[in-house]
Formats: C-alpha cells, sequence, structure tokens
C-alpha cells in the first residue's frame, strides 16, 4: 500500500444500522425521507429531499442522518442495485432513511473524509466486492456481518479531502453543463411552442398588442388567421405533410451471428437503447458500430450528421439529432430535412407531436409507427423566412448544447477513469494538480 495508506474493515470504521419501514400510505406528508431512489441515484445525498415521512420522535433519532453518514442498498431486485451508496455532506435534521438500506454512520469523524468516503463507495473495486459477496436467491441482499467484511482503503485524511474535491469538481461540472443544457432546452421548446403552436406573435399582432419581438421580427409575421384543416393557423402559412419537409427512412440490423458485420466495425450504428439515456437531444455516440458489408444491409445506408432521429417502436418518441454519420436499425425513422427545412424544426415538431404521432401507430404486441403512417402526418409550416429565422435563433443555443454534452462526456470518462486510480493510490493527487484548476478557469469562461 502507498506509504501512510491503510486497508480497514467497515465495521471497524462504521456502526450499521437499518433505516424506517413505513406502509406507503404513510409517506407523502412529515418529515424529510432519503429514498431508495436518493440513494441509488447520488453519490451525496442531494440537499433537498424530494419525499417526506411521518415519523415519531424515536425513529427520527433511531433513523437521523448526519454528516458522515453512508448509505448501501442492502436488499434489491437485481445485483446491479445492491450496494450501491450515497454519503450525507451535513446534518438534516429530523430526517429518517429507508428500511432498504443500511447506514454506516462514522465511529470518529476524523478518519474518513465525507467526500471522499462518496467516491471511494462508488469505485468499481468497493462495487465488485459488494457483488462478489452477496446472495442472489429472489433478491440480491447485504447483511451486518457481509458488511463487516467489506473494507476500505484510507489515506490520510487531507488526501482524501483533495481526492474527493477533485473529483467532486469534475461531477460539479458536468453538474453544471446539465443545468445549463437544461435551461437551453426549455427556452428551445418555448421558442417553437410561442411561434408555431400558440402562434402567439400573430395572435398579438391580430389583437393590436404588441408581439414582443424586435421589429425586423415581429414584421415576418402576419397579422391574422385563416381556415385550414387543421383550424386556424396564421395567414400564408401552409399545411403540408413530414414527408414533404423530410426524407422518412428506416434501417434495419444486419445477421448478428455474421462476424464480417460486426467484427473490427466503423460505422456506429444506432438502437433506441443508444437514444434511452439521453438528457438531451443529441446523439455523439453508439453502443455498437457495423463494418461496410454490415451497413450494405441497410438500404438507408449511413445517415448524415444533423438527422433526426425518432424511435418508432418500444417505445415511440425517443428523439435526438445525429452529430455522427450513423446507420439505424428497424426500431427508428429517419428524418433527413429537404433544402429550406431546418432539423431544429423538425425536432420541436416531432418533441411537440408526440400525441399525434403515437395516435397513428399499431401494433398488438407493442405499438409501432411506420414509415407509411409517419409519411402524411401534416404539419403547419411557416414563411420559409421565419423558419430560418428561428433556426438562426436556435443553432447556437443547439451548438452550445451540443458543445456541453460532448464536455460533460470527456469530463465522465475522465472522473471514471481517476476514481479507481485515485481511491487505489496508482495516480497520487500531485499527478492531478492541473484539473481542478483548468476546470475552475472553464466555469469562469462560462459566466463571462
Amino acid at each position: 500500500m502507498v506509504g501512510e495508506w491503510q486497508t480497514a474493515p467497515l465495521d471497524e470504521l462504521y456502526e450499521f444500522s437499518s433505516g424506517l419501514s413505513k406502509p406507503r400510505s404513510a409517506f407523502g406528508t412529515g418529515y424529510p425521507f432519503v429514498s431508495f431512489k436518493d440513494v441509488f441515484y447520488n453519490i451525496f445525498v442531494p440537499h433537498e429531499l424530494a419525499e417526506l415521512v411521518q415519523s415519531t420522535d424515536q425513529e427520527r433519532e433511531r433513523c437521523s442522518v448526519r454528516r458522515g453518514d453512508v448509505f448501501l442498498t442492502r436488499t434489491s431486485e437485481t445485483m446491479d442495485e445492491l450496494g450501491m451508496s450515497c454519503v450525507a455532506l451535513r446534518d438534516i435534521p429530523n430526517a429518517t432513511f429507508n428500511g432498504f438500506t443500511k447506514r454506516l454512520r462514522p465511529k470518529d469523524d476524523r478518519r474518513v473524509a465525507p467526500e471522499y468516503a462518496g467516491y471511494y463507495f462508488r469505485s468499481p473495486g468497493f462495487r465488485q466486492a459488494v457483488t462478489a459477496m452477496s446472495t442472489m436467491s429472489t433478491r440480491a441482499s447485504l447483511n451486518n456481518e457481509m458488511l463487516a467484511r467489506l473494507s476500505i482503503t484510507l489515506p490520510p485524511i487531507g488526501e482524501q479531502s483533495t481526492i474527493g474535491c477533485i473529483l467532486g469538481t469534475l461531477d460539479d461540472k458536468i453538474e453544471l453543463n446539465r443545468r445549463m443544457n437544461e435551461t437551453l432546452e426549455a427556452m428551445a421548446r418555448a421558442l417553437f411552442k410561442s411561434w408555431f403552436v400558440d402562434f402567439h406573435p400573430v395572435r398579438a399582432k391580430a389583437e393590436g398588442r404588441d408581439p414582443d419581438l424586435p421589429k425586423h421580427i415581429a414584421d415576418l409575421f402576419p397579422d391574422s388567421f385563416e381556415d385550414s384543416e387543421l383550424g386556424e393557423i396564421p395567414r400564408g402559412w401552409s399545411i403540408k405533410e413530414i414527408g414533404a419537409l423530410a426524407d422518412v427512412v428506416g434501417g434495419s440490423t444486419p445477421k448478428t451471428d455474421r462476424s464480417d458485420f460486426w467484427e473490427d466495425g466503423v460505422h456506429d450504428w444506432v438502437t433506441p437503447k443508444d437514444l434511452s439515456h439521453l438528457s438531451v437531444p443529441v446523439l455523439l455516440a453508439t453502443d455498437r458500430k457495423i463494418t461496410d458489408a454490415g451497413l450494405s444491409q441497410i438500404s438507408s445506408g449511413l445517415l448524415p450528421i444533423g438527422t433526426v432521429l425518432l424511435s418508432s417502436r418500444a417505445p415511440i418518441g425517443y428523439l435526438a439529432i445525429a452529430e455522427i454519420p450513423v446507420a439505424i436499425n428497424q426500431g427508428f425513422i429517419g428524418i433527413r430535412p429537404k433544402t429550406g427545412t431546418s432539423n431544429l424544426f423538425l425536432l420541436r415538431w416531432a418533441e411537440a407531436s408526440q400525441e399525434e404521432i403515437v395516435s397513428r401507430a399499431n401494433g398488438s404486441t407493442f405499438l409501432e409507427i411506420s414509415k407509411a403512417s409517419f409519411r402524411p402526418i401534416p404539419v403547419v409550416v411557416p414563411g420559409s423566412t421565419v423558419m430560418a429565422v428561428f433556426d438562426r435563433i436556435l443553432r447556437p443555443m443547439y451548438l452550445k448544447v451540443v458543445e456541453q454534452t460532448r464536455e460533460a462526456r470527456a469530463l465522465t470518462t475522465l472522473r471514471d477513469s481517476l476514481l479507481p486510480k485515485l481511491v487505489s493510490g496508482s495516480v497520487r493527487v500531485k499527478e492531478t494538480a492541473g484539473i481542478a484548476r483548468l476546470v475552475h478557469a472553464n466555469e469562469k469562461d462560462e459566466v463571462k
């Protein structure tokens, strides 16, 4: 072990306690509650707990939450959910925690830095030790005896804090990017809804009100409505089928037993699963790649950057713009914008039209919308200048989302690479000294 580093069994450092078990009817009002979901999805206990529970004075004393407390999921349906953890970075008055978790309370606050513990308990080495030790009958489970046989590696307390700070800085930047992307996405959705669903600028002009837009943009919108098959639409705008605005294509899966279709693949091949975990509608990578021979089996070929992807079954409605050339499987409709049509307009239209799209699906095992059913869906199409202005406003926002998503992916890869090395001592703190400074510098640039 490195220098002054030590390895100690968990029961030497922590006291184990079980959480509060209550019927579901007891939840919803009362006092803060660390839920199973909080433990599973967070490295650190959230500052604001979403769930509340009724509890007695005795329960709040026995199941309290203090700075340094570690919470581990003690039972779950799958191994992946077992032994997941989060750590409290502050006392939470009157809080209790879920009975499906174990609380590990430090016996000596001076031996383990909570920020370090948060990352250590999420490290691949510790997660592997948990799953190797647990039993699986109908449910995976951990008991006190099993926990006592697990251990934690401890550098000196100062180095623990620094490790927590380095990894925390990366996570803070990842979270900042996520929040900024969330804001930009909300702005994009709001603008589309205002202009192309609620027709606010047209309605304001028709009623003699200020449309609250720069004059050169407001002048592009008509000041009255006309009847159409979809009801009132802005005068001079048109109704077209989505198939008139974009080429609508499907995909397929090359035979999986043909190694020449898959081994050493070079072309990204996307399935709905690749979109299922996206926090923003931007596709930067896929789980699998196919070869030239595999690509030849897909009639739609390699779709270009900028193609809008819509999952067409199981479920319908995952959306993304491909920022890499991709081939698609049979669970997608690929929407390639024609000249004069903005892919950002198509993305937001598809997002706002989910109910209409699903209504045209059919299937006995699961709902699926075919290309033939998708192409005739009517779209309210604005004048070309209005669409171009919409794209010009949204394009910088979208490109910022893409940039921040790429950065977050890179930071996540860096964090996941550093974590096991830092907590094992194979990489020392001094070797990562520039990382925190670099991330903080980037954050200052964002503020500017």
